[in-house]
């Protein structure tokens, strides 16, 4: 049997961990997925998706992500039932989410929430920002190699071996393939 899922969209809120009486983390969210077809106004529905998320997965979600944010999931498909207040059956489908990617840049999505500012929405939190400039900084300090230059970064659009000191010439004959 299969039961798979991968979705990709929008967060709808930011999302709020919580924490079972045995300690393990939990996130539940609602994840805005486009269409792919528009309706005969021209415009675009979009699905409103419940989704879950545990343990340390959760807590690194709750981290990075806030309203908004583009993320893809992969996941499964869990359905579940209670009985409500009036005695009613209640069935629920959510995605148990495994595994998550965050497809936008941490510059888009700031970009995002300070003009979010300005129509009242939350903007992005200072611990994000700091974490922000802290790994740019180390990022930053990491690409300075011995030499004092920079000319080895991933930024460079040449050859990144051309001018390294001592490289090794290797011949076509040398290659296995």
């Amino acid at each position: 049997m299969i039961n798979r899922t991968v979705l990709v969209g929008r967060l709808t809120k930011d999302p709020e961990i919580r924490y079972t009486q045995s300690g393990a983390a939990v996130v539940s969210f609602t994840l805005a997925v486009n269409r792919q077809f528009t309706n005969s106004q021209g415009e675009r529905e979009a699905d409103f998706i419940g989704c879950t998320i545990w343990r340390k997965a959760a807590e690194n979600f709750a981290n990075f992500t806030n309203k908004g944010s583009l993320v893809g999931i992969d996941g499964r498909i869990q359905t579940s039932s209670y009985d409500n207040q009036q005695g009613q059956r209640v069935y629920r489908t959510d995605v148990i989410v495994e595994n998550f990617a965050l497809l936008e840049s941490r510059a888009e999505s700031e970009n995002r929430n300070n003009s979010n500012e300005f129509s009242g929405q939350k903007p992005a939190s200072n611990y994000n920002n700091q974490n922000s400039n802290n790994y740019n900084n180390q990022r930053n300090s990491n690409n300075q190699n011995s030499y004092g230059n920079n000319n080895y970064s991933n930024n460079n659009m040449g050859d990144p071996y051309a001018n390294k000191p001592g490289g090794k010439t290797v011949s076509d004959d040398d290659l296995p393939f």
